[in-house]
């Protein structure tokens, strides 16, 4: 059996030591923000520097495109040859700006695949598959691709055509091009 005189003393130890902590923790508290105040303080007093000036902007160049002046941009330079005022009196090498076009001149040469060939009454004629799928009988002399192309010679293997290209020079130089079977 416990004495009651002994509990009181229980709770003046409890409280004592409570009281105790207390204080210790409340001395952790002080001020440890003093030295942030003391720098936030000389920062706040000195004097700011100059603000350096915008950099001037200069002006973009302005363009007007005269439409009426300048090909298309969308239109292949070679169509263009057309309606370009050449006249067939221009001396060396150059395409025909008179002649009529033929309907396979529309499609550059790589959308162009023969078929086969086929012979009536003597006459050999390739089987040419355009880029929609149609396909066309054509003869020696007969024009197709885009580059003033001439049917030259038409065999079991192929066509042999004779291009007039751009030398990048303004003038005109000839190619052999050859289309070959299921090519």
């Amino acid at each position: 059996m416990r004495s009651r005189s002994s509990m009181p003393n229980r709770r003046l130890v409890a409280v004592s030591l409570a009281l105790a902590a207390g204080t210790l923790l409340l001395t952790g508290c002080g001020d440890r923000m003093q030295d942030l105040k003391q720098y936030v303080a000389q920062t706040k007093a000195l004097r700011g520097g100059p603000i350096p000036p915008l950099p001037q902007i200069k002006p973009m160049e302005t363009f007007t495109y005269d439409e009426a002046n300048l090909r298309s941009p969308f239109v292949p330079v070679l169509q263009n040859f057309a309606n370009s005022g050449i006249s067939s009196s221009t001396r060396g090498l150059h395409p025909d700006p008179n002649r009529p076009r033929e309907y396979l001149e529309q499609f550059p040469l790589d959308s162009l695949k023969m078929m086969g060939t086929i012979t009536v009454k003597g006459a050999m004629y390739g089987l040419i598959r355009d880029g929609d799928g149609v396909v066309h009988r054509v003869t020696v002399g007969n024009y197709m691709g885009q580059n003033f192309g001439k049917i030259v010679k038409i065999s079991q293997a192929g066509l042999i055509l004779r291009e007039i290209v751009p030398d990048g020079q303004g003038g005109w130089t000839e190619r052999m091009t050859t289309v070959q079977l299921g090519g």
